[in-house]
């Protein structure tokens, strides 16, 4: 256990915060507005968490906070009094006992996804799936190509998805196009690190996880969940000029080519993070 004065933990939590609101103020803006967002919206309906859960800094387990008897976390669930008069710690083992299945599910999906070789191929076409030969679509934006050429850019793929929460979007045409018929039970067994869905959901993970996530992994999470969202929609079908994207044409050899650079850095910066949240659920 390590001991972290009053002076440096309130220092951490004060720069969390500052990190948390500087990423999430954009939305912030919008939602008081009540101004819809066709990529950065996702990060927050989707997976449904709001800023003030990424504001909230928690220290992980094995630090001892020195002199925080009074601070508001006294009061928060997963914590208790540490060894020191007045301290408080993250009480990892109660968490662990009343969260062992969904901790063993997460425990599961990571150590899969880490053992698997990353796929590149994919190129996105997700998306494309989720609005073949559909006349109404998720977002209320245009078809570059309009459903006519989206259709054929579909057609004149192999779909190579291995996300479930992405493939359970795909109409009822895509679907059967898949090269796996993805299942949620299935998923711990078909995740792959080159997916930007699996690198997306390392976020979700870290706040599944709550206070045994130190404040930095959470948002290193959130940062690289919103990298990805943009390339997401930029290599998608839908014409975002208007929002100030331009797109990843993946249609075509050299929007192909721009894809799968990106998404070899962004497995580069998903297996840092997947490898520190292992370690995290491994205890």
């Amino acid at each position: 256990m390590i001991t972290v004065v009053a002076v440096d933990w309130r220092a951490a939590e004060a720069r969390h915060r500052e990190r948390a609101d500087a990423l999430t103020a954009g939305h912030r803006a919008r939602a008081a507005r009540g101004e819809p967002h066709p990529v950065e919206d996702f990060l927050f309906t989707y997976y449904s968490y709001k800023p003030a859960v990424l504001r909230r800094w928690h220290p992980g387990e094995g630090r001892e906070l020195a002199d925080a008897a009074d601070d508001a976390r006294a009061a928060w669930r997963w914590y208790r009094p540490g060894g020191a008069p007045r301290s408080l710690v993250v009480d990892g083992a109660a968490l662990r006992a009343e969260k062992a299945e969904p901790i063993a599910q997460i425990a599961a999906i990571l150590r899969g996804t880490q053992a698997r070789p990353a796929s590149f191929g994919c190129f996105g076409m997700h998306e494309w799936a989720m609005v073949y030969r559909q006349g109404e679509h998720r977002h209320p934006v245009p078809l570059r190509l309009g459903q006519e050429g989206t259709d054929a850019v579909v057609e004149a793929h192999d779909l190579r998805c291995t996300h479930f929460d992405a493939f359970r979007f795909f109409t009822p045409a895509a679907a059967p196009r898949n090269r796996l018929p993805l299942t949620r039970a299935g998923q711990g067994a078909q995740e792959q690190p080159g997916c930007l869905h699996a690198g997306m959901d390392l976020y979700k993970w870290a706040i599944k996880l709550g206070p045994l996530v130190p404040g930095e992994v959470l948002l290193d999470a959130f940062e690289l969940a919103r990298d990805i969202r943009e390339l997401d929609m930029r290599a998608s079908p839908y014409d975002l000029r208007a929002w100030g994207y331009s797109p990843v044409p993946v249609e075509t050899a050299d929007g192909k080519a721009e894809y799968v650079r990106r998404q070899r850095r962004f497995a580069d910066r998903g297996a840092a993070l997947r490898a520190r949240l292992r370690e995290i659920v491994e205890g």
